[in-house]
């Protein structure tokens, strides 16, 4: 964690962008491991028996939702950093005030503040 109070918003923004680099860096990796396994399980595969094809029909369905959110995750970090670029990161896409450097840093391609994310979450239940 960076102590924001010490350093400039410039500062700040450079850091995540970096943190964000570094995340995406790190889904891309997993994401080509996760696939690799994938592949390989996939061609391993003769099943013997019915639970034997149950069994591989779940390790593929956790692989599939597994790797979804991974891409959805990448999609955010793609975001933020075209936000990045266009001068508008940290800022909520609802009500276009500040949010918290506490908040980017526990998620940094955070799209919302807290209180429009909560009314948002609540509209959605």
């Amino acid at each position: 964690m960076v102590k924001t109070a010490a350093i400039t918003e410039r500062d700040f923004v450079k850091w995540m962008e970096k943190s964000l680099l570094e995340l995406k860096r790190e889904i891309v990796t997993n994401l080509v491991a996760s696939n690799e396994d994938f592949k390989g399980m996939m061609e391993a595969t003769e099943p013997k028996d019915s639970a034997d094809v149950a069994s591989d029909d779940i390790d593929r369905k956790m692989i599939e939702a597994i790797g979804s959110q991974e891409l959805k995750r990448l999609k955010l970090i793609d975001s933020a950093l075209t936000r990045i670029q266009q001068g508008k990161y940290g800022l909520c896409i609802k009500c276009s005030k500040k949010i918290p450097h506490a908040r980017l840093e526990a998620l940094p391609y955070a799209l919302m503040c807290v209180e429009c994310k909560t009314a948002d979450e609540k509209r959605n239940r």
